[in-house]
């Protein structure tokens, strides 16, 4: 199987689910796409005022600096994915509650830099594993939270959660 790493997943490569995330990234080489997010979403982020960090658009609902780990959390927990399969782990890897991980971590207690930093690193780190897969790398897949899904499906599914927060902060929280 030759995998295109310039066109969007099937939807055999994923969770219907996924499908959402995955529609909002532009055909392109996804390294490059990974890449150039990363540059919109600091400017984006570095804009707000620090005071914003804690901002909420209602009551019951995340936090600027909550929605900003949350975006750094997904992207760890899916580049552990993406490790994995291209490692050939063929363990059956869990899925995790976003809303625990949120309600587990003081996130409003850091400051708004210590926040966006994170986020950055993270994202290096993402585009450094990345970079380092081969062909036959790319072409694996596993189960993760008991659904089949590609690593290629998965660096789309990062493309496409960020760009997805990115919109949610702009919309409800800028």
């Amino acid at each position: 199987m030759n995998l295109d790493l310039t066109k969007r997943p099937e939807p055999s490569e994923h969770a219907p689910y996924y499908g959402r995330y995955i529609s909002l990234v532009a055909d392109g080489d996804i390294v490059a796409t990974l890449e150039r997010q990363q540059v919109e979403t600091q400017a984006l982020l570095r804009a707000l005022p620090a005071n914003k960090a804690s901002h909420r658009y209602a009551p019951e609902k995340w936090s600027v600096a909550q929605v900003v780990r949350h975006m750094a959390d997904t992207e760890r927990v899916f580049a552990y994915r993406a490790l994995a399969f291209a490692r050939g782990d063929a363990t059956e890897l869990p899925g995790f509650d976003e809303n625990a991980y949120a309600e587990a971590a003081p996130f409003d207690g850091l400051p708004l830099a210590q926040v966006l930093d994170d986020v950055a690193a993270v994202r290096r780190a993402t585009l450094t594993l990345l970079a380092g897969f081969d062909a036959q790398a790319w072409q694996r897949g596993g189960s993760a939270n008991a659904t089949p899904i590609s690593l290629r499906a998965l660096a789309w599914v990062m493309a496409g959660h960020e760009l997805h927060h990115r919109a949610i902060l702009r919309e409800r929280y800028l």
